[in-house]
């Protein structure tokens, strides 16, 4: 065998064995079981079925959204399934108060935190699906009052459940998970309230992660990079919309991805990317941001209404 031929092998070997590697998470699913967890936004979505399968895991679970009637369903159907406690906090992430009322209940339930799983997309979320189904931009409307109240809620808020959070994961050596957007790090037209929230979600995050790595604080930060998801709220909204049952079946399962988010947060990923294209999305950006652009503006992602 020529001399080219063993490398060309060496390289190959190399490459399974890297490849190998870098897929093998260790994911332990009986380390779930007994461990305390706070899910936001779960009345609903990916919440909701993060919920149900903590619960089949043996955790013991808080969830919250702003619902009561629906969090004491959710509660309810999560013992049934095998929680070993359940609680919940009926509240708006948007106001300091109930996200404090839903830290503090969790120490008082729990007495310590493992996990804080950040999910809420808060009230004001019709109105963007709206907007960018009518395939409305900034300019055409630039309501600055529901940007400021939509930031409160999908990044600000993030921001405050983490920081009241953060003694009790650094005195479990916990995790904290933050579901975010494929538009967190690719840019698209009539997203722009979206994408800055999400865009900001890495941005604080992403630091955050490398602050507590530099303090030595043995607190992982989880980053959910999300797709195309078939949640009730997209498949109501495409029923309305030309061929859109159609566009629904190249949506992801939602248990498929409430699992991928669990997963991810178990092992102390850096980031989840679920399902796989939203890779490809934040590295286009980084690569040809000129692409993305010419992209952004010649092809629909949709059909119109």
């Amino acid at each position: 065998m020529s001399r080219f031929s063993w490398f060309s092998l060496l390289a190959l070997i190399c490459a399974v064995v890297l490849g190998i590697y870098w897929n093998y998470d260790a994911y332990d699913p009986e380390s779930l079981r007994g461990a305390t967890v706070v899910i936001t936004g779960c009345s609903t979505g990916i919440g909701e079925e993060m919920a149900y399968q903590y619960a089949r895991l043996g955790a013991k679970i808080l969830i919250t959204a702003r619902r009561e009637d629906r969090l004491k369903e959710v509660v309810a159907k999560s013992v049934s399934l095998g929680a070993q406690e359940a609680h919940y906090v009926a509240g708006d992430m948007g106001k300091a108060e109930d996200c404090e009322r839903t830290i503090q209940t969790a120490k008082e339930k729990f007495g310590r935190l493992d996990y804080l799983v950040l999910n809420h997309l808060g009230s004001n979320f019709g109105p963007l699906h709206d907007k960018f189904f009518k395939g409305e931009s900034w300019d055409q409307d630039p309501d600055v009052d529901f940007f400021e109240d939509f930031l409160n809620i999908n990044l600000v808020s993030y921001v405050r459940l983490a920081s009241l959070a953060l003694p009790l994961l650094k005195a479990s050596s916990g995790h904290l998970v933050v579901v975010s957007s494929g538009f967190g790090k690719m840019y698209w037209p009539n997203l722009s309230f979206y994408s800055s929230a999400k865009f900001g979600l890495d941005g604080f995050f992403s630091s955050l992660r490398v602050e507590l790595m530099k303090a030595r604080q043995d607190v992982s930060v989880t980053l959910a990079v999300l797709g195309f998801i078939a949640t009730p709220t997209i498949s109501e909204k495409l029923q309305n919309v030309p061929d859109g049952e159609k566009a629904l079946e190249g949506a992801a399962p939602i248990g498929e991805t409430a699992q991928a988010v669990i997963r991810g947060g178990a092992t102390r990923a850096r980031e989840v990317y679920y399902p796989f294209y939203t890779w490809i999305m934040a590295k286009l950006t980084g690569l040809v941001p000129q692409f993305v652009d010419y992209i952004g503006v010649r092809v629909n992602m949709l059909p119109e209404s």
